[in-house]
């Protein structure tokens, strides 16, 4: 569903290939039904030095919608569903919108050592990856949150049959997953499968494959 409100809305990324932030930022646009033009941050080396320094704010993704600037992933998925609240991006149930919100902000402030051990390359699928053991209890920890939703709410997605904020926000961990061959159950490869065919998250891989490569991989998530 898009909305074709007069209201200009822009979303500032940084790259398609390496940035796990901007890619939520993306997703969270689509969940809510908004068009948005994009607009890419050049990523030459004072700009990468740039975004190095202001890690992890960043200011990217930003979205600008008529008046309003919101920046911060979390600060994006509640600014539209308060401006699109037909949207659902949130699960209706409040005890169930409850743990969306938790495991949302969780992803969003945690597991420091998977972002280092495994950083966001989405044009790389290795074999073998040789994983920091330092990153086995993030692995754990998001594979027991993935499970646990899965179960209450009956898949493929987090909270049922259709994407919400949670989605969004671990679609950067299922392609991490799926980059580095991570060991992981059936349940979680089955929703890594079920994040990889949704189709915002497939057109986000195309835009990704088609992004010349003018940056070196970054050891900081931005």
């Amino acid at each position: 569903m898009a909305h074709a409100a007069a209201t200009t809305a822009t979303l500032t990324l940084s790259s398609k290939t390496y940035s796990a932030w901007s890619l939520r930022g993306w997703l969270l646009c689509k969940l809510a039904g908004l068009d948005v033009a994009e607009k890419l941050v050049e990523n030459d080396a004072a700009n990468r030095a740039e975004l190095l320094l202001l890690s992890p704010s960043v200011l990217v993704p930003r979205l600008n919608y008529g008046e309003a600037s919101v920046w911060d992933t979390l600060a994006i998925a509640e600014f539209l569903n308060e401006t699109f609240p037909e949207a659902g991006m949130f699960p209706a149930d409040p005890i169930a919108r409850a743990l969306c919100r938790s495991i949302s902000g969780e992803i969003h402030s945690g597991f420091t050592n998977l972002r280092s051990a495994l950083p966001m390359n989405l044009k790389v699928v290795h074999d073998k990856f040789p994983v920091f053991s330092g990153a086995r209890p993030d692995i754990e920890r998001i594979e027991a949150i993935w499970e646990d939703c899965l179960e209450r709410f009956g898949g493929p997605f987090l909270f049922g049959d259709r994407p919400t904020v949670a989605d969004a926000m671990y679609a950067p961990v299922t392609r991490r997953f799926i980059s580095y061959a991570v060991a992981v159950s059936p349940v979680s490869r089955a929703y890594c499968d079920a994040i990889d065919g949704w189709e915002p998250m497939q057109q986000w891989l195309a835009a990704a494959r088609a992004e010349p490569e003018e940056m070196e991989e970054l050891e900081v998530e931005f």
